[in-house]
């Protein structure tokens, strides 16, 4: 029986609230079509509160309604909540319709993440006979920019970058259509009204010419840099497989060893370089298209000179902006159709974020011919403003399962649900691979990837993301949370804006954040042992940590045990100079009368020498990273490095090249003193097989972290363990720790939705904040 058929006492009548993700991803016309279907009349709309709607109807149709609402959202969709209740009687009304957004007075609802162009998208993007074919700005409410174009909620094309561009009457047409897939998709565009492409040279002129995606290509080809302008910011990018364009653009942005990351046009290219399974593939492919550190298959660095020499993995990509698929497409030569893609061998193009001298990435039409002249032969830019700053984010494989490395475009803003509802807390991260995160109610809120806090360009970055997120969210903390050092310029912002609030500022120890953080995601309340491994954090007792046993209930931290220090000849620059570490172990070992021998090539290896013979006091550190230095550096592998973690890298690169090997039974030890790594690094002092030295290292690590982790278990009675810090993105250990910690009976929790390095320390100082007694009171 339709609602017009069924008599008045048999209506019923709902008003819905659906929050999550519910704007900006086709609910409103998919809710139209739904009501459509099931003989409902009413209204639907967004607010800041996520969507709102009257429905009216008989209970069997709204009972079907309601099934379907849960269990057959939009692609781009995400339902956190669904709540009904009963409305006020309203007379009948003759039709379902989408109402205009209605502004509350604050927010509850999410801005989703930018999404890769979907394949209907495509499919017209590649048809000559649409009025699309070859546009580079094609969208739709399933696909597009989100995050990075709006500038408040709710999220209507006027807060948009878009509302710079006034829609034709073809776009108006779709727009206003709730039966079309672009139906009040905010960033619709076509060739008649919508953004468009530029062709520049390294001064900023405008080039003539006819078409600028052919000039991109016709450059490549020719072993030219080209900034192309993306979502969230500028690429670098060159053709990987030519070396020379590769050495040139290492040089001109002062990148010599870091690997770049790879763009090709479909899985069928990338298979051809990496090995791949079936959730490789799927995260390849996925919405978000991050880039994916994968295995390389052998002669990859013969065929790719330069992009990744002597590492394990290489980070690829596949496209996700229109623009991306137009250049492979000029490429192939413009075929017409989709099919192409799945065959088309293409060429691999090194995409590397554009933010020379460790700056934020650059997202500026005018910034990039200022930042990237040096170092661009010519510049692909457009007239749509980037509102955010985002890069790609990075994921790796760990042992079966995805692990990130940097959380940024199409997982941001991604709300984290926690266990409970909270005060408003702004967690402010540390100093490197720094990240915010805001809590509103029960969900945590990581922003992208902002960088390590030490140039200015980086701090304003900081500052604009966090005014971004706190107006995006329309929230004001009520408690700041920072780490434990004092002089990180995150924690002097936390300190001066809790002052300026009035209230309350948090310190949280660095590694009881990282702990915290894996507690966090998994809405873990009760007690549980801490195994945090990463390079540096300072300590409860002022001291250099980041080998920790920590015994962690909320707030509550207490350090078990560590590693045994090490000494750090040169502070900070023994961190860089992994020899130097080889040299403070060496002299740990009674061998200290060999460095300068060792180590002839360093011309302050004979000073080092005497310095830690000379029984003079020497700060140490009880970081694992400073131990992986120290096994990279004996073995030759890495004497002084380019980039943060080259020398673990490299490291990691040599055992799994080798593969599984045993660990050396006599290689470490327990001692009052905490675990000592030095019977292992006494192996590696003369290995003459430096790949079977470097497996047989990680194994007897990874077996002495065991042994140290199951007896401080059984010590403090805890079952569950949190593996945290940046140590745990070396695959060969966090798999290897997670498999035996599992075998003995240790339920094992690791990060999974942030990265286990400081990207997610955010996250587990707002988690710490909350909890503490000035939070709840």
């Amino acid at each position: 029986m339709s609602v017009a058929e069924a008599p008045a006492d048999c209506i019923v009548q709902h008003r819905v609230r659906v929050r999550g993700v519910v704007q900006g991803v086709g609910f409103r016309p998919w809710v139209w079509r739904l009501a459509q279907a099931h003989a409902l009349r009413g209204w639907v709309r967004n607010d800041s509160d996520g969507v709102d709607m009257l429905l009216q109807g008989t209970p069997a149709d709204m009972a079907v309604f309601a099934r379907a609402l849960r269990s057959e959202p939009p692609p781009l969709a995400r339902i956190d909540d669904v709540c009904w209740t009963d409305a006020a009687p309203e007379p009948l009304r003759a039709e379902f319709v989408i109402l205009e957004s209605a502004q509350r007075s604050a927010a509850r609802t999410a801005i989703g993440a930018d999404s890769a162009v979907c394949p209907d998208c495509l499919a017209e993007m590649f048809d000559p006979a649409a009025r699309r074919w070859r546009y580079a700005f094609s969208n739709c409410t399933h696909c597009g920019p989100r995050y990075t174009i709006t500038r408040g909620i709710p999220y209507d094309r006027a807060r948009t970058s878009m509302a710079a561009f006034p829609m034709c009457p073809a776009c108006t047409a779709e727009y206003a259509d709730p039966g079309d897939r672009r139906f009040h998709a905010e960033p619709i565009a076509c060739p008649t009204c919508g953004p468009r492409l530029s062709w520049l040279d390294a001064h900023g002129h405008l080039q003539d010419c006819t078409d600028a995606l052919q000039a991109v290509v016709a450059a490549l080809r020719a072993g030219a840099i080209v900034a192309i302008k993306g979502l969230g910011g500028f690429h670098l990018a060159c053709d990987a497989r030519n070396g020379d364009a590769v050495q040139r653009l290492r040089q001109r942005k002062q990148r010599e060893m870091k690997p770049f990351a790879l763009m090709l046009a479909n899985l069928h290219s990338i298979e051809s370089l990496t090995l791949l399974d079936a959730d490789a593939r799927a995260q390849l492919q996925a919405s978000a298209r991050p880039i994916v550190l994968l295995r390389k298959r052998g002669g990859v660095d013969a065929l790719l000179p330069g992009v990744c020499d002597g590492m394990a993995r290489l980070g690829v990509m596949l496209p996700y902006t229109p623009l991306h698929y137009l250049l492979f497409h000029e490429y192939a030569g413009r075929p017409a159709g989709s099919t192409w893609l799945d065959t088309f061998d293409s060429p691999a193009l090194v995409m590397t974020s554009a933010n020379p001298c460790g700056e934020p990435l650059v997202a500026d039409n005018a910034e990039a011919v200022r930042r990237l002249g040096d170092i661009a032969d010519a510049l692909l830019v457009h007239d749509r403003a980037i509102v955010v700053r985002c890069d790609d984010s990075v994921l790796q494989h760990a042992g079966g399962q995805m692990q990130f490395i940097r959380r940024a475009r199409g997982y941001v803003p991604r709300a984290i649900r926690l266990q409970a509802d909270g005060p408003v807390v702004l967690a402010v991260g540390a100093h490197l691979k720094n990240t915010l995160c805001i809590t509103r109610g029960d969900e945590a809120f990581i922003s992208q990837h902002i960088g390590t806090l030490d140039n200015a360009a980086t701090r304003a970055m900081f500052d604009e993301v966090a005014q971004h997120l706190l107006g995006l969210l329309q929230v004001q903390p009520v408690v700041l949370a920072h780490d434990l050092h004092p002089d990180f310029h995150s924690t002097r912002y936390a300190q001066a804006l809790a002052a300026r609030l009035a209230v309350p500022c948090i310190a949280v120890q660095h590694h009881h954040a990282h702990i915290a953080a894996v507690a966090a995601e998994h809405r873990h309340a009760g007690p549980l042992l801490g195994l945090a491994l990463d390079g540096v954090g300072l300590g409860m007792d002022g001291g250099v940590w980041g080998g920790e046993l920590l015994r962690i209930e909320g707030v509550h931290c207490e350090r078990i045990d560590h590693l045994r220090a090490l000494a750090l000849p040169g502070g900070d620059r023994a961190a860089r100079e992994p020899w130097r570490m080889a040299a403070a172990a060496l002299a740990a070992m009674g061998h200290g009368d060999t460095i300068a021998r060792r180590f002839a090539e360093q011309p302050h290896a004979p000073a080092v020498q005497r310095w830690l013979n000379s029984g003079a006091t020497i700060p140490g550190t009880s970081s694992l990273g400073r131990w992986f230095d120290a096994a990279a550096g004996l073995l030759g592998v890495c004497a002084a490095m380019d980039f943060e973690a080259e020398a673990a890298m490299r490291l990691e690169a040599l055992a799994l090249r080798h593969g599984p090997a045993r660990p050396w039974h006599d290689g470490y030890r327990i001692t009052r003193d905490g675990l000592d790594l030095l019977p292992a690094l006494q192996h590696l002092r003369g290995a003459t097989d430096v790949a079977e030295a470097a497996a047989r290292f990680h194994a007897t690590l990874a077996a002495a972290l065991v042994a140290w982790s199951l007896q401080a278990a059984q010590a403090h009675d805890l079952g569950v363990i949190a593996l945290g810090g940046g140590c745990l993105l070396n695959t060969v250990l966090a798999t290897t720790l997670r498999a035996q910690l599992t075998a003995h009976g240790l339920h094992v929790l690791e990060a999974q939705q942030v990265p286990p390095n400081d990207g997610g320390l955010s996250l587990g100082q707002a988690w710490v904040a909350r909890q503490h007694p000035t939070s709840i009171h």
